[in-house]
């Protein structure tokens, strides 16, 4: 017995093309690109908050960080999944915006971190030269150190985007719409149950690889760029 049929892949290619790639791409794209937008952003809260010289304020974000960082990524999306919709009535059955929150949550305690070091490397010079000529924290902080630091972010974000696409493959648990829920549904119409998967594997390895190649181009030639 064959494990699988090509012809069988083609068929389900035929049939379930736009299901795979438009549907289910589209999804899992969206989801990953405001994951990583938003988390951005929220993460730049916490790695301020973090290296902020108020005492409560650096608890606060360590705890978020070490509770995020130190439980799995499912329990995360079945909490958030189930209690949001409790605590904010608006969001009760609407599950994308549910697990896009979570998803949200769990990448910026990441991010947070390389946002944090990016904004660290930057030489502490720069910064005393600029309070010496008048600049203020904030305005020292906004034109001088950030413009620097999102050199040194900007490829592990790109990274993270990466990332965020094959995790997005949990949130199948709940049949959002992405990649991997698309090959349930396909799988459940057609009780074929390796095809499916195939298909799905290829998809995620053609995102991630053509994506790490553009991130990989775009490291290089920012390299190039310090040199000069």
């Amino acid at each position: 017995m064959k494990l699988f049929s090509f012809e069988k892949i083609i068929m389900l290619l035929e049939q379930y093309w736009q299901k795979f790639l438009l549907e289910g791409v589209g999804y899992t794209l969206s989801m990953a690109a405001i994951t990583v937008a938003f988390g951005a952003i929220f993460a730049s809260l916490i790695a301020l908050l973090k290296m902020s010289k108020i005492a409560p304020f650096r608890w606060v974000s360590n705890v978020y960080i070490e509770i995020i960082r130190g439980t799995p990524m499912l329990l995360q999306l079945y909490i958030f999944y189930f209690a949001l919709p409790m605590l904010i009535p608006v969001l009760n059955k609407q599950k994308y915006v549910c697990v896009c929150i979570a998803l949200i949550c769990n990448s910026a305690a990441y991010l947070s971190e390389v946002i944090r070091s990016g904004i660290q490397a930057v030489d502490g010079g720069q910064t005393e030269a600029a309070l010496s000529l008048g600049f203020n924290s904030r305005k020292t902080m906004w034109y001088i150190v950030l413009p620097q630091a999102i050199k040194n972010i900007l490829p592990a974000l790109a990274n993270e985007f990466i990332m965020i696409i094959k995790d997005t493959s949990l949130a199948s648990t709940f049949f959002i719409g992405d990649v991997m829920t698309q090959c349930l549904l396909v799988k459940g119409a057609t009780y074929l149950p390796i095809e499916p998967m195939i298909i799905v594997a290829v998809i995620y390895f053609v995102l991630t690889f053509t994506l790490s190649k553009i991130v990989g181009a775009f490291e290089r030639r920012m390299s190039r760029g310090y040199k000069r």
